[in-house]
C-alpha cells in the first residue's frame, strides 16, 4: 500500500494532470488497428478533427495529440476557454458564467474538435456544454434520482442487486456528459482513494453472493495505469467475483487513452467486460473505431450503454446509425436508457411513449444484435425495469395473438397446463 501516492497518480480537478504518466513517454505511439474496413467515407468528421488542431493547436505535434495525458492537461474547463474556440449562445454563456452553481464542466480538446462550432442545435454540443435550462429544476428531479446513497454500504460501493456491486472508484471524467445521473457526486475531490478502495474491497470480500463488480466513477480508464492495474488484480484475487465489468466514456472523448500499456495492464484480468458509454453516431471517428478495436482484440467483451436524449438521438435512423457503426468495431448495444430525472435534466428527457416508438422502429428493421433493451433505471432504487413495445394483441383459449414489425397479426397455439 505504501507504494502508492495518490496525489502523484490520480487525477483530480485542483490538481492539473502531469504530462507523464505511468511509465509512458509524451511521444508513445497511439496504437493504430489495421482495419480495411476503416474507409474515409465512414468517418466524414476526421477532416474537421485535423482542422481544429491545426487552427488552435498548430504546435501540437501527432505525438502531443495522440497522448491521452496532454488531452486532459489542455481541457477546456471555463466560459473564457471556450470562447477561443466557438460563440456560446446565451443560454450557454448564462450556464458557463454561473459554473459555480452548476454542474461541472470540462471537454477534451479531441471531443470538442468533434462539435461543429456553427451549429447551435449540434447534437455532440448539447450533451457536453452547459445551458441555463440545468438550472431549470422540475418537480420528480432528484440529484440523486436512483437513491444510490440509500445503498451504499461503504464509500463508493452501492450494493442495489443480489449477485452485484457498483464500485465508485474516482468522481474525475476527462468530459462532463450534461445529463449525468451522477451529477451530485462527480468532478469533485477524490481524496484517501486507496482508503475508501481498500473498505470497499473488504466488503467485496465478505459477500460471498457478489460475483459481478461493476467498476465505474466517475470515468475509472482516467485512472493511472498502475492504480486501474492494482484495483483489478485486488479484485481478481477475491475467489467468488466471476467477472469484472468497467463502465467508460473514454474511448469515445479520449480514445487516446488506450495504449499498448493500458492494454496490457486490462488483458491480466479475466474475463474483463467493457461498458461504453455511446450516445450519438459522430462520436465513432476513426480514432474511437480503433480503440474500439484494441480493446476488442485484447480480448476485453465490449458492449454499449446510451441515454435516449431529446434532439440529440431521439430519432430511429441516429439510433440505427451509432448501433450499426458499434456493431462494425465489435461493440454490442446493450442498454438503451431512459433518461434519469436528475435535475435539471427536463430538456432531455423524451417521453417513454417516443422511446417505445423507437424500439418499435428498429425491431424487425435490423439485426438483432443491433437493438438494445430499452430500460428505465427507476426512481427510489427500484432497479432497472425493460420497456417493451406492445406485441402481444390477444389471447384465446386455442391462441396467442401477436403483431410483427409489419403490423401484420399472426397467431401461435397456446399449450395447456
Amino acid at each position: 500500500m505504501g507504494q502508492f501516492n495518490t496525489n502523484e497518480i490520480v487525477i483530480i480537478d485542483d490538481v492539473e494532470p502531469p504530462l507523464i504518466r505511468s511509465g509512458e513517454s509524451s511521444d508513445s505511439p497511439h496504437p493504430h488497428h489495421q482495419n480495411s474496413r476503416l474507409s474515409d467515407a465512414q468517418y466524414p468528421l476526421d477532416g474537421r478533427i485535423e482542422e481544429f488542431r491545426k487552427l488552435h493547436f498548430p504546435d501540437a505535434t501527432d505525438a502531443m495529440w495522440n497522448d491521452w495525458h496532454w488531452q486532459l492537461f489542455h481541457r477546456i474547463t471555463t466560459y473564457h476557454d471556450l470562447c477561443r474556440y466557438l460563440v456560446p449562445t446565451a443560454e450557454e454563456e448564462q450556464a458557463l458564467r454561473q459554473a459555480s452553481t452548476l454542474f461541472h464542466f470540462s471537454v477534451t480538446p479531441y471531443y470538442l474538435s468533434l462539435i461543429d462550432p456553427n451549429d447551435t442545435q449540434g447534437s455532440l454540443r448539447k450533451c457536453v456544454i452547459p445551458s441555463i435550462l440545468e438550472a431549470d429544476h422540475q418537480s420528480g428531479e432528484s440529484d440523486d434520482p436512483l437513491s444510490e446513497e440509500h445503498t451504499t454500504k461503504v464509500r463508493g460501493l452501492v450494493h442495489r442487486y443480489p449477485d452485484r456491486v457498483l464500485f465508485l472508484t474516482t468522481s474525475f471524467c476527462s468530459t462532463y456528459c450534461r445529463y449525468c445521473t451522477r451529477s451530485r457526486m462527480v468532478g469533485g475531490h477524490t481524496e484517501n482513494l486507496l482508503k475508501h478502495w481498500d473498505e470497499a474491497l473488504s466488503y467485496i470480500e465478505e459477500h460471498a453472493e457478489v460475483r459481478d463488480v461493476v467498476v465505474s466513477g466517475g470515468d475509472p480508464l482516467t485512472l493511472s495505469d498502475e492504480m486501474l492495474g492494482y484495483l483489478l488484480s485486488r479484485l481478481g484475487a477475491i475467489g467468488h467475483v466471476e467477472m469484472v465489468r468497467i463502465g467508460t466514456k473514454v474511448p469515445m472523448v479520449m480514445p487516446q487513452r488506450i495504449t499498448e500499456q493500458l492494454l496490457a495492464v486490462l488483458k491480466k484480468c479475466k474475463p474483463l467486460y467493457m461498458s461504453i458509454h455511446a450516445t450519438h453516431p459522430d462520436e465513432m471517428t476513426r480514432e474511437a473505431a480503433k480503440a474500439c478495436d484494441a480493446l476488442a482484440d485484447a480480448g476485453i467483451v465490449l458492449g454499449s450503454q446510451t441515454v435516449l436524449l431529446k434532439g440529440v438521438n431521439d430519432s430511429v435512423e441516429t439510433l440505427k446509425n451509432l448501433f450499426h457503426k458499434l456493431l462494425r468495431h465489435r461493440v454490442r448495444p446493450y442498454y438503451l436508457y431512459q433518461c434519469d430525472p436528475i435535475s435539471g435534466s427536463a430538456h432531455f428527457r423524451t417521453t417513454v411513449d417516443k422511446g417505445k416508438q423507437l424500439m418499435q422502429g428498429l425491431r424487425g428493421f435490423t439485426s438483432g444484435y443491433a437493438i438494445p433493451q430499452y430500460v428505465i433505471d427507476t426512481p427510489g432504487g427500484g432497479g432497472k425495469v425493460p420497456i417493451l413495445p406492445a406485441y402481444e394483441v390477444g389471447q384465446d383459449e386455442q391462441h396467442l395473438y401477436l403483431r410483427n414489425y409489419e403490423g401484420k397479426v399472426f397467431s401461435y397455439p397456446t399449450e395447456r397446463e
